[in-house]
């Protein structure tokens, strides 16, 4: 049984929040706090596996709980919850530096909070199960900056970071490739699931930058607000390489970034040495995606259905005959690995 307590100065929130988790009978709500002093004396009394926390508080917000929780020996999981203002999306990042094991986004209008019901309960049980330790590094002189001539694209949406954080913290920290990560994610929000990946995955990873090189031992995630591009470069010996840049043209399948436009301008640049993967997501982005990796040579894998909390965009590429394997999670680090290996260059 999780035991979780609720943090939110709004009685409506608080009230919505319970009523979503305790559908769940796998998910016991012990209490709710008002604010962060009452939070730190509710987490002392009650000892909740995790909590859910709002950032803007009266008295001590959700930035100062976190400071507080860091000099504490023994701590509760913490999600926080945030609202779709580049004010909160700061504030995110600086709670993912502060400790903070996971965010969720919380609907412009809170009256549709409701909506997000079953990816809230997905992400408190998967934050429940999922143990990690944060990685330590060891310095590896002068990997990354090998221009890559193999590249792994990652596209996901609704259910896609937990399945990242499996995938990305089993791929090995000598993977042969580039890998680029591009979820849906409102503008402001992709820097703190940067940061977030960066504490757990074995390759370093940072949110793109317009004109970054495409380099051997990096993950980028595309930076939310725009489109990713890929577009051919030579490298110094003369090998054909990649670099990403940022396009502000319209949404595409009304989301910017769009994982279409990755896996349609990587395709003729990394040919038969591309592998995307698509993992949980709704719609249709991707599929279309994938038929151009195919087409120019490249692999293309889907996660299984099972592992997926929807299964649009899997199924996307399903219906435009663009898939080469379908593959479980906890396989699917495994078999990229194999497949990049098989590669020429």
């Amino acid at each position: 049984m999780m035991r979780v307590l609720i943090v939110d100065d709004s009685v409506f929130m608080r009230t919505v929040i319970r009523d979503i988790l305790t559908k769940d009978p796998a998910i016991e709500v012990v209490g709710t706090a008002i604010d962060g002093v009452d939070a730190l004396a509710k987490i002392r009394a009650l000892d909740p596996d995790l909590i859910t926390l709002d950032i803007e508080m009266p008295r001590m917000n959700g930035l100062e709980v976190l400071k507080e929780l860091g000099t504490w020996e023994k701590r509760p999981r913490t999600l926080m919850l945030s609202s779709l203002t580049s004010k909160d999306a700061e504030m995110t990042r600086l709670a993912i530096e502060l400790g903070a094991d996971d965010f969720m986004l919380k609907p412009k209008d809170i009256t549709h909070v409701r909506g997000i019901g079953d990816d809230l309960i997905a992400k408190v049980k998967h934050m429940f199960r999922f143990r990690f330790s944060p990685i330590r590094r060891i310095s590896r002189g002068g990997v990354g900056s090998e221009m890559a001539t193999r590249i792994v694209m990652i596209g996901s949406s609704a259910g896609g970071p937990q399945q990242l954080d499996q995938l990305l913290m089993d791929l090995p920290a000598d993977l042969p490739a580039a890998v680029v990560v591009t979820q849906h994610m409102p503008p402001g929000f992709t820097a703190a699931l940067a940061e977030r990946f960066n504490r757990i995955c074995p390759i370093p990873v940072r949110e793109s930058q317009s004109g970054d090189n495409l380099e051997v031992g990096r993950v980028l995630v595309s930076k939310s607000g725009f489109h990713s591009v890929i577009t051919a470069n030579i490298g110094s010996d003369g090998r054909r390489t990649g670099r990403l840049v940022h396009s502000s043209a319209p949404p595409l399948h009304g989301v910017r970034p769009a994982i279409d436009k990755i896996f349609i301008s990587g395709a003729p640049v990394f040919g038969k040495n591309a592998v995307s993967v698509i993992l949980s997501g709704m719609g249709n982005d991707a599929g279309e995606g994938a038929a151009a990796v195919k087409k120019a040579g490249g692999t293309s894998l889907i996660c299984r259905e099972e592992d997926c909390l929807v299964y649009g965009m899997a199924r996307s590429a399903i219906e435009h005959n663009a898939v080469d394997q379908v593959v479980p999670l906890k396989r699917m680090a495994k078999e990229i690995v194999r497949i990049v290996s098989q590669m020429e260059g």
